[in-house]
Order: structure tokens, then C-alpha cells, then sequence
């Protein structure tokens, strides 16, 4: 990171760059022997009684005071992407939504409210993509009152890390309060290379609609209930595959869900027998899946991946898969 012009560090950031990205470097009185300063690169989202505060992509502001500055510069709106597929966050977004479907959903100005009996938070919060019309104040109390009224806890999803994402929001709910739960990547990919992938697809079966069994190895609920049945058939162009256990009554030995919506095919719910990994079932469920997602015209791949769930990050790093930005969950604590 470079902030020297003619040798010297410069400040060249002002109050007047808030909604910015920006990089400054500070000096860090924590900082391990020998080790004097500290960089932040993130969106500047206010500059209020000689303080900073920046929120970076991984959606916790960080707050600075002016004093302790000793450069800073505007830089472009979201670093440049290696690879992947191009895409924007306003058209990667809603594709991402439209596969976790809520039971009911209700807008608010550019919001909107989801909920299905509190399966997945993807179906259970508000996607705030644009204004929702009414003060923030006013829209977060419509959103405690929705959520209340079907005893469920008030989830906001919010984006961060690429032109157009949420740093700005993710800053005004942390000073009201909410906390994030919750921080997972978008990773997308090319779609061809996952469906030529050297992989043991011959096992897996694929089907339009799951089953007791497929549901059997997809514990992430208490009772499978209508709602839950609801959210994963939900979707433009939805498949299952599952890979059969060793005998007719078990689990599946992996499972995965595949929604295609255009040009995007979106994997989740990808899961294997404990007993059984490392087997290449998990690249054999997406290559199958893949390989009906080009059928059907699609050739960019989108998933999402908690950021503590380092296994599952390497599977998918290994497919080709980069991170296109992260997605958070607050709440009022």
C-alpha cells in the first residue's frame, strides 16, 4: 500500500470524502514491537468531533481520531476482480434472494421483509437493497413490530466489500445499536470448469423435488415442517442430487440443492456424511449439478460460505470459486 509522494506521507482524505472508499494508514500505539503503524482500507462513513470511522468489508466499523493519522487517500470503489465471472452486486444480490425464498415477505420502500417460521435467516431478515422510504428510525421500528408480530428476532442482511454494497448502513445500525451475528462470503465462479471437473458424478441422482431421505441428511432444522419444504422448493429452477447411502434405508452419503436463474446457477446445501469426506462427494454433487445447470443455458456458479467454516472455504477455493463480497446479519442487541 502506497501513500508517498515525494517521499512523504501525505493526508489527502477529507471530511467531504464520507461514502468513499478510502486507505489510511495511522499510528498504532498497540502495535508488537519494531511494528508503528497500521493500515484500514474501507468506506469512510462519517468524520463527526475529530473521529473517523471506517467500515471495512468485514462490516465492523473501526473508529479513528484525526490525531492519529498520518496518511490517507480516496481509492477506487472496490478492488479489481482476478477472476470470476463480471458481475455487479445489484445483479448478483437479488439472483442470491430469489433462491432462498421466504413463506411470506412484505415491502418497505426499496425493502423488503421476509419471513418463513424462522428457517434460515436468508428467508428470516430484510434486504435492504435502496431507501426505504421512511427515516431509518422509522424503518427499523417497522421492522422490530414485523418481526415481533411472528415472534421472530428483527434480522437486517446487509453487503460489504464491493462497489455498491452497505458499509454506510452497516455503520448507522451500529450506532443504533445492532450487532452483526452472522458474516458470510459470496464466492462465484465460472460454471463450465465445475461441470468438467474429473469427478465421480456416475453415483449422484438427481431429481425436481427432495424427498424424507434427502431431508434426512439436511439437518438444519428441528421438525421439517410445511415451511421448511417451502423455502427449499422455493426458487426459479430448482434441483436436488443426493448420492445414496449403503443401504436403501440410510441417509444419503451427500446431498446438495441447485437453483438456476439465468446465468447464474446458485449451490448450497451441499453436505456429506461425516464418515465419508474427503471422498470427493462433495465435487461429485456440484459436477452433477453443474452439469444441469449448463443444460439449461446457465454459465456463471454462485455459493455462499460462512467465513469460520475453513473446510468448506478451501473445497470451494480449490473449485475456482473467489470471493465477490461478504453478507452480515444485524440485530438489535
Amino acid at each position: 500500500m502506497e501513500f508517498t509522494i515525494g517521499g512523504q506521507l501525505r493526508v489527502r482524505i477529507t471530511p467531504a470524502d464520507v461514502g468513499k472508499r478510502v486507505s489510511v494508514r495511522r499510528v498504532c500505539e498497540t502495535a508488537p514491537q519494531g511494528a508503528t503503524f497500521t493500515d484500514t482500507v474501507g468506506v469512510l462513513t462519517s468524520w463527526d468531533d475529530g473521529v473517523l470511522s471506517i467500515t471495512p468489508k468485514s462490516g465492523e466499523s473501526v473508529h479513528i481520531p484525526e490525531s492519529a493519522l498520518v496518511a490517507g487517500k480516496v481509492v477506487p470503489a472496490a478492488p479489481a476482480r482476478r477472476r470470476g465471472p463480471a458481475a455487479s452486486f445489484e445483479e448478483l444480490a437479488p439472483v442470491c434472494a430469489r433462491a432462498w425464498q421466504p413463506v411470506e415477505s412484505e415491502p418497505l420502500g426499496d425493502w423488503l421483509l421476509r419471513a418463513a417460521r424462522g428457517f434460515t435467516r436468508r428467508a428470516n431478515s430484510v434486504l435492504p437493497l435502496g431507501d426505504p422510504g421512511v427515516p431509518l428510525d422509522e424503518a427499523l421500528g417497522h421492522v422490530r413490530q414485523w418481526y415481533g408480530e411472528r415472534d421472530l428476532p428483527a434480522y437486517i442482511q446487509t453487503a460489504t466489500g464491493a462497489e455498491g454494497t452497505q458499509e454506510l448502513l452497516c455503520a448507522e445500525l451500529e450506532e443504533r445499536g445492532w450487532r452483526r451475528e452472522v458474516t458470510a462470503e459470496v464466492r462465484t465462479a465460472g460454471l463450465a470448469p465445475i461441470g468438467d471437473r474429473d469427478a465421480d458424478a456416475s453415483r449422484v441422482r438427481l431429481s425436481r423435488d427432495l424427498d424424507e431421505t434427502w431431508l434426512s441428511r439436511y439437518q438444519r432444522f428441528e421438525t421439517p415442517g410445511p415451511h421448511v419444504l417451502a423455502v427449499l422448493r422455493g426458487g426459479p429452477s430448482v434441483w436436488f442430487a443426493s448420492v445414496p447411502g449403503d443401504s436403501p434405508e440410510a441417509a444419503p452419503a451427500a446431498i446438495g440443492r441447485c437453483v438456476v436463474d439465468g446465468r447464474w446457477a446458485g449451490f448450497m446445501a451441499v453436505e456429506v456424511d461425516p464418515a465419508q469426506r474427503r471422498r470427493g462427494l462433495a465435487s461429485a454433487v456440484m459436477t452433477a449439478l453443474a452439469g444441469k445447470a449448463l443444460e439449461e443455458g446457465a454459465s456463471a456458479a454462485w455459493l455462499q460460505v460462512e467465513t469460520d467454516n475453513e473446510g468448506a472455504r478451501a473445497l470451494y477455493e480449490g473449485m475456482g470459486f473467489a470471493v465477490h463480497h461478504l453478507y452480515h446479519h444485524f440485530w438489535p442487541a
